[in-house]
Formats: structure tokens, sequence, C-alpha cells
């Protein structure tokens, strides 16, 4: 019983420890997505060339455009908005000579969280 009593004492302090790295990593997480999202957000209403809002709507960019669907109202999943970048659809070009896979990446999480659609 003397041989664990060291083992036992750790444990709480290991605990502490875990707790503490996780909490920094979930911190670091959430800057590291909001930090996509605002670049995202960016790229949707002036970075990318054309810039998505001249075409789509999107409330929370404050978009209303009158010739691509309304991402509000069909609340496209990220993996969908990154299919249409790199791709194009339709009348959309595509985007993925002028953007990088992470551009694209923050732009298809933006549109999707932004328009409502499963993340």
């Amino acid at each position: 019983m003397d041989a664990m009593a060291p083992r036992m004492r750790t444990q709480p302090l290991l605990a502490a420890l875990l707790t503490s790295a996780l909490a920094v990593v979930g911190a670091q997480a959430q800057a590291n997505e909001a930090d996509q999202l605002a670049l995202g957000k960016k790229l949707f209403t002036q970075a990318a060339t054309p810039a998505c809002a001249i075409c789509h709507t999107l409330q929370d960019a404050g978009s209303q455009g009158a010739v691509g669907p309304v991402l509000d109202e069909i609340k496209p999943d990220a993996a969908r908005v990154a299919n249409a970048l790199r791709n194009g659809l339709g009348n959309m070009p595509p985007y993925k000579a002028s953007l990088s896979e992470e551009q694209i990446q923050a732009l298809a999480r933006y549109v999707s969280k932004a328009s409502g659609g499963a993340q």
C-alpha cells in the first residue's frame, strides 16, 4: 500500500496539468477558428477575385448579390462550398488558380458557418 502512495499523490497534479494543457489547446483552437473565419469573410467580401459578395447574398457579409444562389437559404456545408470554389459551378468560375487551399478552406468554413450550414 505504501508503494502506491506516491502515485496517488501525483494523480491530482497530473489531472491539473492535463486540464491546463487542454484549456490552452482549446483557447488556441478558438483563436485559430476566429482567424480562419475572419479570413473567409474578407475573401468573401473583397479579397477573392471576383468577390463572392458580388453574386451571392449572405446576411452576415452584408451582401445582396443577384446572380448566384442566396447562401442563407441553401445553407451549404463547407465541403460543398470548397468543391464549388475549386471547380466552379454553373456561372461561378473556379478559384483554384487564384486562391490557395488554405484560403479555399477558410472561405468554405466561413460561408458554411455564416449561412447556418452543416459543419
